[in-house]
């Protein structure tokens, strides 16, 4: 085989591998929002390497509930909601929706005003009120008018600006005995804003509008293959799909907790060690890439801040999107135009309108972005209990139910999330 036969070889396999990673590493990308970023940056800051251990604890129990929540999809060919209307009182889906939009709303709008905030330390001039509605604008007519596929191959280089957290710890001295410590010994102080902390990062790490939207596009992959088919009808194809899931669920958490991990260590190194444990401002959270951006700092953050919220606002709109026309019975489809699904994208544009009230609240867009993560740390609470419910009924899933390891870091992970905030609200 000649050299430019095997370049080409590679070429195609990694093209190939490419194609085939879908909603599981997707998801894992969406999941480092601005919400995460700040989330990920403060408890950093906060607690120093104290709270590495939550993203090592979430990594397995993440990959649980979203490659649960992509069995259902793939297995019924309907999304959550879809389900959750067969198994449930229409009264209870419809407040488990409602919990969601309230959750999704904040975040999105949280996501904005950070992104405004973002664009202001990177350029300098205008108004951060001015520059959040555009995004808003944008993001609103690149979901309407833009394939999904498309839209998201542009935004993901973006994303690459993260990758900077990770090059930091090889610019400064670390206490990596402490790091593993950190990473493996659970410790935190028992009380109210300490336990706040925690339920943010479960809440930004495994968050309900997360567990729609990797169902939902499971469905829309399916419904896109000509060849392929709800598992229930088909299944012969079950081996292979339910491998797929497990192996990219396992590949996109792990991208996004090894992301969340060295953004906590970044700040714990840089931030902390300084004196700094609060973080109020955008400013006060870019410096932590000074050791490695010096004064781009602030532009390396801006675009990180930027990029990740620009690929997180169609999740956090279109996830509710589906959530409310599943359950109502409306095509859904990001992938559709305008005429085949306008019930579905009026809800994306409701979500993102009613967000940008978020940015003229009195909050900074950081400590928005903390409390947008609790707050989803506390609603996903019965939504998982929902979702672990469905993915243990034959009369929805047939002979595909979850695995036995699905079922209990399923249930682990629930009990975890719900510890969490009960603490929290009893010591608060």
């Amino acid at each position: 085989m000649s050299v430019a036969q095997s370049s080409l070889g590679s070429r195609l396999s990694l093209e190939g591998l490419f194609k085939r990673l879908g909603p599981g590493v997707i998801t894992g990308a969406a999941d480092d929002d601005p919400s995460g970023i700040a989330t990920y940056s403060q408890a950093g800051a906060q607690g120093g390497f104290n709270l590495l251990w939550t993203v090592v604890l979430t990594w397995p129990l993440m990959v649980a509930v979203q490659s649960i929540s992509a069995r259902i999809g793939r297995v019924t060919g309907r999304g959550l909601a879809g389900n959750m209307v067969l198994v449930f009182p229409r009264a209870v889906v419809s407040v488990l929706v409602l919990l969601l939009f309230i959750a999704n709303t904040i975040n999105l709008g949280a996501d904005l005003a950070a992104m405004g905030a973002a664009a202001k330390l990177m350029i300098g001039i205008g108004s951060p009120h001015l520059y959040t509605v555009a995004f808003a604008v944008f993001s609103l007519l690149a979901v309407v008018f833009i394939p999904y596929h498309r839209y998201v191959g542009l935004l993901k280089w973006f994303t690459f600006s993260l990758l900077a957290y990770i090059g930091v710890v090889f610019t400064v001295k670390i206490d990596w005995h402490a790091v593993v410590v950190g990473a493996f010994v659970p410790k935190f102080e028992l009380s109210g804003d300490s336990l706040t902390l925690v339920v943010a990062i479960f809440g930004t790490t495994i968050s309900p509008y997360l567990f729609f939207w990797q169902s939902s596009q499971e469905v829309e992959d399916e419904e896109a293959d000509p060849d392929a088919g709800p598992l229930i009808d088909r299944p012969e194809q079950a081996n292979r799909e339910l491998n797929r899931i497990g192996w990219e669920t396992w590949i996109g958490m792990a991208i996004s907790n090894s992301i969340a991990f060295f953004i906590m260590l970044t700040t714990a190194v840089t931030l902390h060690a300084a004196g700094k444990t609060d973080i109020q401002t955008a400013e006060q959270a870019a410096e932590a890439l000074k050791p490695i951006a010096g004064n781009a700092a602030f532009f390396l953050f801006s675009l990180g801040l930027i990029g990740t919220g620009l690929l997180a606002i169609p999740v956090l709109a279109g996830s509710v999107a589906y959530a409310v026309a599943e359950a109502r019975g409306w095509r859904t489809g990001l992938e559709r135009p305008l005429a085949e699904a306008r019930p579905f994208y009026v809800v994306i544009a409701i979500a993102i309108v009613v967000g940008i009230a978020v940015d003229f609240s009195p909050l900074d867009p950081i400590k928005a972005l903390i409390w947008s993560a609790v707050l989803n740390g506390v609603i996903v609470v019965p939504i998982m209990v929902a979702m672990m419910i469905m993915a243990s009924r034959r009369k929805i899933m047939g002979d595909f139910t979850a695995s036995r390891w699905q079922v209990v870091l399923g249930w682990a992970a629930t009990a975890v999330m719900a510890a969490a905030a009960i603490a929290m609200f009893v010591l608060m």
